[in-house]
C-alpha cells in the first residue's frame, strides 16, 4: 500500500495499466463485445414488448434478465473503452463510487431475476391450475421492481459505508472499481464495512439459493410422475436457468472468493480475467441462451429478422 502521504482525489486502476502495451486490441475487443451484448439484448427487450403473444410472466422475466444485463454492462464497457483509448488509468472518488454502486446492483439483481424465474417455473410446474392467478403480469412486474429496489438500496448502503472511509492506497488491482478492493485501501477501521458485506452477502445467498434449490428440486419430483413430454418441457426450462445461473456464479464468486481468501498473489492478468467474468460472460451469453432454447421466443426474433430483411427468407 502506498503512502499515506500520496493520497490523491483520484484511484489508479492497474488493470489498464497492465493492457497498455495492446490498449488498442482489448479497445477494438471490448467495443465489439459490448456492441454484440447490446444487440443481441435490445432484439430479445423489443422483441417480448412488441409481440402480444410473448406478455407473460415467462417472457417479461427473460426480457428483465436481458435488461438488466444491459445496464451491467453499460456500466463497465463505455468507460473502459474511453481509458483504453485515452490511455487513461485514474478514476475519481465520485466516479469509482458510482461505479460500485451501478456493477453491484446489476449483480444483486441478477442473482434476484433468477431466483424470480426459478419460483416462476415452480409455479408453473408444480401448481400448474393456480399459476394463471398466482403470477399475473402485474405481480411479476411488481416482484422485478421490488428485488430491484432491493438490491439497489442494499447496495447504497455498502456505498456510503465506504464512502465514509479514509484511503491511504490509490491503487486498485483491476480494470473496474468494486467494494472489496476499496476496503482493501482504506486505512481506517473498516470492520463495519466487512461484518455488514459478509453479513449481507450470506444472508442474501443463503436465501435467494434456497429458493432456488427447492424450486427446482420440487420441479424435478413432479417431472418424475408426469408425462415424459410434459416432464422434458420442464427439464429443458430448467436447464436454460440454470445455465444461465450457472455461468453468472461462477463468475460473481470469483471476485468475492479472491479477496476473502487472501489469494492477493495471483498475476495481476489473472485477477483482471476472473473478475470480469460475472460481467462480460452473463450479458453476452443470456441472451444467446434464451433467445435459441425458448421456442416462442426464437420463433418471434426470426420472424422479426425476416420481416426487416436481416435474415434472409431461404
Amino acid at each position: 500500500m502506498e503512502n499515506g502521504s500520496s493520497v490523491s482525489r483520484n484511484f489508479v486502476l492497474l488493470g489498464i495499466v497492465e493492457m497498455e502495451e495492446l490498449r488498442y486490441l482489448y479497445c477494438i475487443l471490448s467495443l465489439i463485445i459490448y456492441i454484440c451484448i447490446m444487440v443481441l439484448s435490445l432484439e430479445i427487450v423489443l422483441v417480448v414488448l412488441t409481440e402480444e403473444s410473448l406478455h407473460e410472466p415467462m417472457y417479461i422475466f427473460i426480457c428483465n434478465l436481458t435488461f438488466n444485463g444491459m445496464l451491467g454492462s453499460s456500466s463497465f464497457f463505455p468507460k473502459l473503452i474511453i481509458d483504453l483509448l485515452t490511455s487513461s488509468h485514474q478514476i475519481s472518488h465520485t466516479g469509482c463510487f458510482l461505479q460500485v454502486l451501478a456493477i453491484m446492483t446489476y449483480a444483486i439483481f441478477e442473482i434476484s431475476s433468477f431466483t424470480i424465474m426459478a419460483y416462476d417455473r415452480y409455479l408453473a410446474v408444480c401448481d400448474p391450475l393456480r399459476y394463471a392467478t398466482k403470477m399475473t403480469n402485474t405481480k411479476a412486474v411488481k416482484l422485478i421492481l421490488g428485488f430491484f429496489a432491493f438490491s439497489f438500496f442494499s447496495v447504497l448502503v455498502t456505498v456510503i459505508l465506504s464512502a465514509r472511509l479514509t484511503y491511504c492506497g490509490t491503487q486498485i488491482k483491476n480494470i473496474f472499481c468494486e467494494n472489496l478492493s476499496l476496503i482493501v485501501l482504506s486505512c481506517g477501521d473498516s470492520s463495519v464495512n466487512s461484518l455488514y458485506g459478509i453479513l449481507s452477502t450470506v444472508t442474501f445467498l443463503v436465501f435467494t439459493l434456497s429458493i432456488i434449490a427447492y424450486s427446482y428440486l420440487n420441479i424435478f419430483m413432479v417431472c418424475l410422475k408426469i408425462s415424459k413430454e410434459a416432464c422434458e418441457k420442464a427439464i429443458h426450462t430448467v436447464v436454460t436457468h440454470l445455465l444461465g445461473f450457472s455461468i453468472f456464479l461462477v463468475g460473481g464468486l470469483f471476485i468475492f472468493v479472491r479477496f476473502r481468501l487472501g489469494n492477493n498473489n495471483l498475476p495481476l492478468f489473472a485477477q483482471i480475467i476472473l473478475s470480469v467474468t460475472f460481467i462480460v460472460f452473463p450479458p453476452l451469453l443470456n441472451p444467446l441462451i434464451y433467445g435459441i432454447r425458448t421456442k416462442a421466443l426464437r420463433v418471434k426474433i426470426f420472424h422479426r429478422l425476416h420481416k426487416f430483411n436481416i435474415l434472409s427468407a431461404h
